[in-house]
Formats: structure tokens, C-alpha cells, sequence
């Protein structure tokens, strides 16, 4: 793997998509369409591709969600079960992800990413100003479990969007708003990187230099579009959002069906 470093121009290309993935996905989720696809370019196989990506993502994650606990966008105590259940959904979807045929996904996770993205566009009452935390009650607890087990399996599992479909689904289901979906996002992306890497890690799929190489550069960008999300707001974040989403739908709809 070290002809990778002996090609500047190939470094340098790996370099800056992972800081613009790093922004991205601090933003709007979904820089794995990024950086997966420039790592198999490169020459990895793809469960060293999918390892080294998830060491990258790492830094990333955990800058971006660092970064909206201290503005006071994540309360860790209140999002516990998500966090919880996440993590043994990554578990189980990193195992097993050599256990299953992608193929159904493939063509399914464009469907999906566009009502998602056609959600967002039109139900506009949910990117208010109001970054009060639904009530606690036993329905949020299962609620959380859920979402967080579904989204850390598939982040295990596949990964492509997680970000976005933490963003997406706790719109829905808690009517937050999106400052603070965004740092429950990040955070639980987090959470499921770090699991799915160290097994990844475990089992041998991880480029370790080439992915603290792109993790630095990926956490400057989610050091920057974390706080300018957190600067600008709602109308900072929600077009951003929107392009993002459509992107992913058409990029993964030509990947899959085409």
C-alpha cells in the first residue's frame, strides 16, 4: 500500500476529498459517497476500502459531534438507549455484512434516499428555530432503540447516507430541529464508525496510514462545517441538506439500476 504515498498527485486528490467529505457530512451527512468511492479508485479492495474509511471517518465524526456537544446540541445522557442500541446494531452489521447479498439493497437505498430527500423539501415545518428535546417518556426510549439499532446495522452493514438518515428519521420522529438533529446525528455516526472500524480493524481491513492520513484532513472540514452549521443555522444548513440528499439519490440510482 505504500505506492499510494509515492504518487503525489493521488495523495493529494485523497486528501482533498476528505476534507470536503469531513465538511459535508458535518453538515448534511453523507460523506462516505466521497470517500469510498476515491478509496477503491485508489487501488484498495473493498472491505480494505470499507476499514480504511471507517478509521478516516473516525476523526471526522467525532470532531463534528464534539463540536455540538460543547454548543450545548447533544445531551449524551438523554440520547443513552440510542447510543446504546446503535452500537450492537454496528456490531451485528459489521459481522454479518459478508453474510448478505447487497444487490436488494442497491437498487432499494436510492428509493429511499429520495423520499427522504423529497420529505425534506416539503415538510418545511420542521426546520424550526426551537432546539427543545422531545418530552422522555417509554415510547422516545423504544423509539431511540430502534432508530439507533436500524441505522448503527446499516452503517455496519453498508454506510452510505447513515448521517443523513439519522438527520431524516429524527425530523420525523421527534420534530426537533435540525441543529439539533444534526448533533444527535453526528454523534451516533460516531458511535457506529468507532465499532464498525475496530472490527474492521480486528479482522485485518484497515490501511492504517492512508486512513490517519484522510482522517486529518477529514477532521479539519468537519471542524469547519460544524461550526459554520452552528453559525448560520437552519437556513445555513437546509439547502446544503436538500442538494446533499438529491445527490445521493441520483448517484447511488445510476450505481445501482445502470
Amino acid at each position: 500500500m505504500l505506492e499510494l504515498f509515492s504518487d503525489p498527485y493521488l495523495l493529494l486528490t485523497l486528501s482533498l476529498v476528505a476534507f470536503l467529505a469531513g465538511f459535508i457530512d458535518a453538515i448534511a451527512g453523507g460523506g462516505g459517497l466521497l470517500t469510498v468511492p476515491v478509496l477503491l479508485t485508489s487501488g484498495l479492495p473493498p472491505h480494505l476500502a470499507l476499514g480504511t474509511n471507517k478509521l478516516a471517518a473516525c476523526f471526522g465524526s467525532l470532531t463534528a459531534s464534539l463540536t455540538f456537544y460543547k454548543k450545548k446540541l447533544f445531551n449524551p445522557l438523554f440520547w443513552s438507549f440510542a447510543a446504546i442500541a446503535t452500537a450492537i446494531g454496528a456490531t451485528v452489521g459489521t459481522i454479518i455484512v459478508n453474510l448478505i447479498s447487497a444487490d436488494m439493497l442497491n437498487k432499494v437505498l436510492p428509493v429511499v434516499i429520495l423520499c427522504c430527500a423529497l420529505y425534506t423539501f416539503f415538510c418545511k415545518t420542521v426546520f424550526n428555530e426551537s432546539a427543545a428535546l422531545p418530552t422522555q417518556s417509554l415510547v422516545l426510549k423504544i423509539k431511540q432503540s430502534i432508530q439507533g439499532f436500524l441505522l448503527g446495522f446499516y452503517d455496519g452493514a453498508a454506510g452510505p447516507g447513515t448521517g443523513t438518515f439519522w438527520v431524516v428519521s429524527s425530523l420525523a420522529l421527534y420534530k426537533m430541529n435540525i441543529l439539533v438533529s444534526s448533533g444527535l446525528s453526528r454523534s451516533m455516526n460516531f458511535i457506529s464508525n468507532f465499532v464498525s472500524f475496530v472490527i474492521f480493524a480486528y479482522l485485518g481491513q484497515v490501511n492504517v496510514m492512508l486512513g490517519l492520513a484522510m482522517g486529518l484532513f477529514m477532521l479539519l472540514g468537519s471542524w469547519i462545517g460544524a461550526n459554520s452549521a452552528i453559525k448560520y443555522g437552519n437556513k445555513f444548513i437546509r439547502p446544503i441538506f436538500i442538494i446533499v440528499v438529491m445527490l445521493m439519490a441520483i448517484k447511488l440510482a445510476y450505481l445501482a439500476w445502470l
